[in-house]
């Protein structure tokens, strides 16, 4: 049984335990339980997979000052358990949407895991090939999304930021595609902003923070009505799941700023890309992620436009992709790259947060 529950029962005696039944509360409980967790756990992570040689492998034609082989490297498990601990501790877990929320943040995980495993057995970089990679997460993302469309019920109409009357019904059979595209499309653009200490997991926080607040003005009942969104029964729980989200990335940012101590990998970036899919989706603003997750949208543009341009003309439109890196050839200091990244990606999450009420 959730420990909230055990603890809200305490309000019979004690009043003070009525706090416990509003989720703003148990988000700042279950984010300090996270932060404590990623903070204690981390030391102990970074020792035991340096004792087990677990480190990261770089690929040939990255920068040279961007040799990191050998940090070690799925530091992402910190995330992982630190979040899910606080959030199987704090929420409520008769609630389908906390676990929608989990299911993606450990399978597709699982995916991540399986590349990172790959890579230190093979070297070089080499983990699950792109289409095989792609193949698991679709897969995954069908399963959740028809659960969610077809198992709850879930309201098929979009959401279209700065239009308040834009609420098309996608119908499950438009809905079940889309979100298959925001579970994956959002993994693979945190996946491969994953290239600097510290570059990821700053949007990830603002990002999440962002959503923080979607989930929580979804799942109210008068702020949804007052700002004329959605408002979805009990999604304002998944709101303790980003409170987790953010306190335990933060936790991991104290080992992963420059110079890392320890390494995302593909366990993590896979995973936390694929909760904020599920997040929005759930929140019922899935194009606002567009905005908020604008960091992750412009590294991953940058691939496809590199990759495509070259293939038709054979020349380059980046120095190298994705974009960090063509900043980083142009000289640009690793510290100031990342940095400058986390300022567009708070403001981005500032435009986002503003289509609440620019509508």
């Amino acid at each position: 049984m959730m420990l909230y529950l055990l603890l809200y029962n305490l309000h019979k005696v004690h009043p003070g335990f009525n706090v416990l039944r509003y989720e703003t509360f148990r988000s700042v409980v279950a984010g300090l339980a996270a932060l404590a967790l990623s903070l204690a756990l981390g030391p102990l992570l970074i020792e035991r997979f340096r004792s087990a040689h677990i480190g990261q492998t770089i690929r040939e034609e990255v920068p040279q000052h961007q040799k990191k082989a050998g940090t070690p490297t799925m530091g992402g498990l910190l995330i992982l358990a630190a979040t899910l601990s606080a959030t199987l501790l704090l929420a409520n877990l008769a609630n389908p949407y906390v676990w929608l929320a989990i299911a993606v943040t450990v399978t597709f995980g699982a995916v991540g895991f399986a590349d990172d495993y790959l890579k230190l057995r093979r070297g070089r970089g080499l983990g699950l090939s792109g289409p095989a990679k792609l193949v698991l997460l679709f897969g995954l993302a069908l399963v959740v999304s028809a659960y969610l469309f077809l198992g709850l019920n879930f309201d098929t109409h979009l959401t279209v930021p700065f239009f308040k009357n834009a609420h098309p019904d996608l119908r499950w059979w438009g809905y079940v595609p889309l979100a298959m595209v925001v579970l994956v499309g959002c993994s693979n653009a945190v996946n491969l902003t994953d290239g600097l200490d510290g570059l990821a997991i700053g949007p990830v926080m603002t990002t999440s923070f962002t959503y923080w607040v979607f989930s929580y003005v979804a799942g109210n009942l008068k702020f949804a009505s007052y700002l004329q969104v959605p408002h979805v029964v009990g999604v304002g729980e998944v709101a303790i799941f980003c409170a987790s989200l953010i306190a335990s990335s933060l936790g991991f940012l104290w080992y992963n700023a420059y110079p890392a101590s320890m390494i995302m990998g593909d366990v993590g970036a896979l995973s936390l890309g694929g909760a904020l899919g599920m997040v929005a989706i759930l929140a019922k603003q899935e194009l606002a992620l567009v905005i908020a997750g604008g960091v992750f949208v412009i590294e991953a543009v940058s691939v496809i436009i590199q990759r495509y341009y070259f293939k038709l003309t054979h020349r380059r439109v980046f120095r190298m992709a994705p974009l960090h890196h063509h900043y980083e050839l142009k000289g640009w200091p690793e510290t100031i790259v990342v940095v400058r990244f986390w300022i567009i990606s708070i403001v981005c999450a500032l435009v986002a947060l503003s289509t609440l009420k620019l509508r």
